[in-house]
């Protein structure tokens, strides 16, 4: 597969076909959080005051991204960013989310963050109480098992934060963010 035939474009939010494929994309990518609400969670996604982008190769939705604007229009949330397990390592992701961040940028926007949660233990993060020496900890995090907190870092996002347990117990969320325009 070539990735310069992967189209990375706003999402059409007229295209059932692409919606329907997105919301399977999501419920299978986050089985946790959306098997029985990801069509639902695909309608928020595409809301009027949000932004997505979709990735398309060969007429087929291979990956997609989103913001919610927070803190009026200057702080936006990342949410979701998912491309097709065949199809990651190829460059997608950044590309998606690149597209994404100047449409935010574009829109008043002066950060974007996230949360990237370690519900499966990925992290050194995992399985420890962070309320014990949590910068330290953060200092020396450890990525045990592809946890997607490098990929955002290697597009220039920061770890900002982390909240202990947000999943039940040593579940941790990691905040990153990334500022979208200089002063």
């Amino acid at each position: 597969m070539d990735k310069a035939n992967v189209t990375i474009d706003f999402f059409d939010k007229t295209n059932e076909k692409y919606i329907k494929n997105a919301a399977e994309l999501l419920a299978n990518s986050f089985p946790q959080a959306y098997q029985d609400s990801a069509r639902a969670e695909m309608d928020e996604i595409l809301g009027e005051e949000r932004i997505a982008v979709m990735a398309v190769f060969d007429d087929m939705l291979v990956g997609f991204t989103g913001a919610i604007p927070q803190y009026g229009v200057t702080g936006w949330e990342l949410h979701p960013l998912i491309v097709k397990p065949d199809f990651r390592g190829q460059g997608i992701g950044a590309r998606l989310v690149e597209k994404l961040e100047e449409a935010v940028a574009a829109r008043g926007g002066v950060v974007m963050y996230l949360g990237t949660d370690d519900e499966f233990g990925q992290t050194s993060l995992a399985g420890t109480d962070l309320f014990d020496d949590l910068y330290g900890k953060i200092q020396m995090i450890k990525n045990i098992n592809r946890h997607p907190y490098e990929f955002y870092l290697k597009i220039g996002y920061k770890i900002v934060g982390v909240i202990p347990d947000a999943n039940g117990f040593g579940k941790p969320d990691i905040l990153m963010a990334k500022r979208l325009v200089r002063k």
